[in-house]
């Protein structure tokens, strides 16, 4: 995953009203419901269907570090959609996203105005249309680079252009460089 796609499932997560199975044994048990049998949640975390049985069983209690990775991503992945559906469709109707980031920041502009980049920290909160524009390139698969550009779309309008009142001539925001991000609905 990326920095971006990670960060956007966090935001989401931070929407769901009770926790993830926690232990191995339960995680299995709640992947098996999901997807119907033991043989294609074997396939899905490439391991062997005995072996998701006797973790459905309480057999094994303790997965190594690569397949304990895959089975936490993987229930996240399905747990509670309604609500991580109902979270994302606030948040690109009516709501917003909220992005808080340290980054150098920087534009592209007529001649005579400055283009040095410097590291900002900011938190704008961005429109709807930014996070549907967001969620839809998630889910689309987009890249890191495609997620980032959108945000700089966003915060162009946002924070320099601040909606059409100032800086009307800027052609090109850059965001680079990012030491912190975070989304919040």
């Amino acid at each position: 995953m990326s920095m971006f796609a990670d960060g956007l499932d966090a935001a989401v997560h931070k929407a769901f009203t009770r926790p993830a199975p926690k232990s191995a044994g339960a995680r299995m048990r709640y992947l098996v419901k999901k997807l119907g049998g033991t043989k294609a949640v074997a396939q899905m975390l490439r391991i062997s269907q005995r072996t998701v049985e006797r973790y459905v069983k309480d057999q094994i209690k303790k997965p190594r570090p690569a397949l304990a990775a895959r089975l936490e991503r993987e229930v996240k992945a399905r747990w509670q959609p309604q609500i991580r559906a109902r979270a994302r469709q606030k948040a690109t109707t009516t709501g917003g996203i909220i992005i808080d980031t340290r980054a150098r920041l920087g534009y592209t502009a007529p001649i005579g105005t400055t283009d040095q980049d410097r590291i900002r920290h900011l938190t704008i909160a961005l429109p709807p249309l930014y996070a549907a524009r967001l969620f839809d390139a998630q889910e689309a698969g987009a890249s890191d680079a495609h997620l980032q550009q959108i945000a700089a779309e966003a915060l162009k309008e946002v924070y320099f252009q601040d909606g059409g009142r100032r800086a009307g001539s800027l052609e090109e925001v850059r965001f680079t460089d990012i030491e912190h991000l975070e989304f919040d609905l």
